[in-house]
């Protein structure tokens, strides 16, 4: 693995910054996005099939989800990849990784999808620990007090 610096604070742990993804797939997303929305899921489903760790992606699947369970299971891809891409990153399991940060977004936004998600499933455990952990990670909280 090669070595990442680790951004330290004055104010605390160290802070990780996922590295960006692909600009092809950012363009594809918004464009994706755009599209009419009968077309928006198929098409971001072709995106994170051509770009299976983009975290924006699996985020935006699961907000396009129809039912909680088919939600919680995107979101559940997309906090996962994000952990790999957080390591990736050098983030050693704890320290800020904040909504600050744009590509940290998609990441941020799965773990908080995966929040709502278990709490719409009555995945209570689930609910509290992704909601730690959002905490943990950016103490600012979720922008907009989502």
């Amino acid at each position: 693995m090669p070595e990442q610096p680790i951004h330290l604070t004055s104010t605390g742990p160290p802070e990780t910054i996922i590295n960006p993804h692909d600009s092809d797939a950012l363009a594809a997303l918004a464009e994706a996005t755009n599209a009419p929305t009968a077309d928006q899921k198929p098409l971001v489903a072709e995106i994170i099939t051509q770009w299976p760790s983009f975290l924006d992606g699996w985020a935006a699947m699961g907000q396009l989800a129809q039912e909680p369970v088919e939600a919680y299971a995107y979101f559940r891809v997309g906090y996962h990849r994000g952990l790999d891409a957080l390591r990736a990153a050098g983030w050693r399991g704890s320290g800020y990784v904040r909504w600050s940060e744009e590509t940290n977004l998609g990441f941020l936004r799965s773990l908080l999808g995966l929040h709502r998600a278990a709490a719409a499933i009555g995945e209570i455990d689930e609910e509290e620990r992704t909601g730690q952990f959002l905490m943990q990670l950016d103490p600012s909280g979720v922008p907009g007090g989502e």
